[in-house]
């Protein structure tokens, strides 16, 4: 039976800028992205359900005849699982008003049937953990390393350490894959698991506090401080001060300045001493920008750093204030504080933006992915193209006639 994992139409929006370039399932949060832990936990493929624009990139799969068709929000946990499992035709699970998943006679019908209902329905034997909201990612990624952690090492052996100047806390919490490299580090997994995924390193120095997910091919910087509640996604690399972020892959932090409470994309690179704030001085809630709302929006989080769209930048000692949403596509450099809310495509800084065009958007994806041996290629460019076009309304100085208008103010 095929797996399709399908965009929540009342979720994927809320989780823009992230969604721009990817369906919801493959947000990173734990060691594994959500469709990476539907994967390991039924044992065969998932396929996704996503906006036409990304479906060369991510397909559906068969989309005809029986399919368990899964919300891409949801993170599974065992009981769950079982329950998804046990579904029987024409059956869907629900937590509420939330569809969990169900089981299709003809997957071709799950938009008409998510729009209109299902007659038979199941409820959760207990609440799902669903990804509603950017800052969601953050704020569960050290309980979904936990639970991640369980499911990748459960009756497995871990490599050793295997360097003599490297210290330890808690070694049963660590878990090293095949091709690490550990020079002169402190592992301290006393409050929560340590993973190193294959062919990882890290350099001397660094101090590691658990929960950790350091995944295939990434680096830890000499001298990093990784606070605990991390995600280093694959081919990565992270230096400086590090607490409760996810850089969902191909990112760099190579430098010294501190993230905080902070969500970082794919292809992003933040110059050295970039520093977030995640902690207003009146210890409020953080508000934040919503591309749904199309205003800003309480969090209800005291903590909240950055979130970063794919393939953004930002120059040497870029300083972000505490909620700063970035979209995707821009380049951020510059003395001050950038407005909290930098739409996707911008050019600039405080001292205001213009449009970074996309033929110049493209030489810089070009150069940065072949560093990875992978290509900007005809795929990547439509999903750019697309995402240039539909936030086109966000870069407003666009609108003005011979000078630049401001982007939308803070609150």
């Amino acid at each position: 039976m095929t797996v399709l994992l399908f965009d929540d139409p009342a979720i994927r929006p809320q989780l823009l800028p992230f969604t721009f370039t990817r369906p919801v399932a493959a947000l990173r949060c734990g060691i594994l992205t959500v469709a990476e832990k539907w994967q390991h936990r039924l044992r065969q493929p998932v396929h996704y359900l996503t906006e036409q624009y990304l479906q060369a990139k991510y397909p559906a799969g068969p989309v005809g005849g029986p399919a368990l068709v899964i919300n891409g929000a949801v993170c599974p946990d065992e009981l769950l699982t079982k329950q998804v499992q046990a579904l029987q035709p024409g059956e869907a699970l629900m937590d509420g008003d939330l569809l969990v998943a169900a089981h299709l006679a003809d997957a071709a019908r799950i938009a008409e049937l998510i729009q209109d209902g299902f007659t038979h329905t199941k409820e959760v034997a207990e609440p799902v953990l669903a990804l509603r909201e950017v800052w969601h990612l953050f704020l569960h990624n050290g309980a979904e390393i936990r639970r991640d952690f369980a499911l990748l090492t459960a009756g497995r052996t871990s490599q050793p350490v295997g360097d003599a100047h490297t210290i330890v806390y808690a070694p049963e919490n660590i878990f090293i894959e095949e091709g690490v490299k550990i020079r002169a580090a402190i592992l301290n997994a006393e409050d929560g698991p340590i993973y190193l995924g294959r062919n990882s390193q890290v350099h001397e120095g660094a101090i590691i506090k658990g929960p950790l997910a350091l995944c295939e091919g990434s680096h830890i910087n000499a001298g990093a401080k990784m606070r605990g509640d991390n995600t280093v996604g694959p081919f990565s690399k992270v230096g400086g001060e590090v607490g409760n972020s996810i850089l969902l892959g191909y990112a760099n932090k190579g430098h010294d300045g501190y993230l905080g409470n902070s969500v970082i994309g794919e292809w992003c690179n933040l110059g050295a001493d970039t520093n977030t704030s995640n902690l207003k001085n009146n210890y409020a809630p953080v508000k934040i920008w919503s591309h749904s709302a199309g205003r800003f929006v309480n969090t209800g989080q005291q903590f909240c750093g950055l979130m970063m769209g794919d393939h953004s930048k930002c120059g040497i000692n870029t300083m972000f204030n505490t909620g700063t949403v970035v979209g995707v596509g821009a380049n951020i450099f510059g003395a001050g504080f950038p407005r909290t809310f930098i739409p996707s495509f911008s050019w600039g800084g405080a001292a205001g933006f213009e449009t970074f065009k996309l033929p110049k958007v493209a030489e810089v994806a070009e150069r940065v992915m072949a560093r990875r041996h992978l290509a900007y290629d005809a795929t990547e460019q439509a999903i750019m193209q697309h995402v240039f076009e539909a936030t086109a309304k966000d870069r407003i100085w666009e609108k003005a006639v011979g000078k630049d208008a401001p982007a939308p103010a803070a609150e």
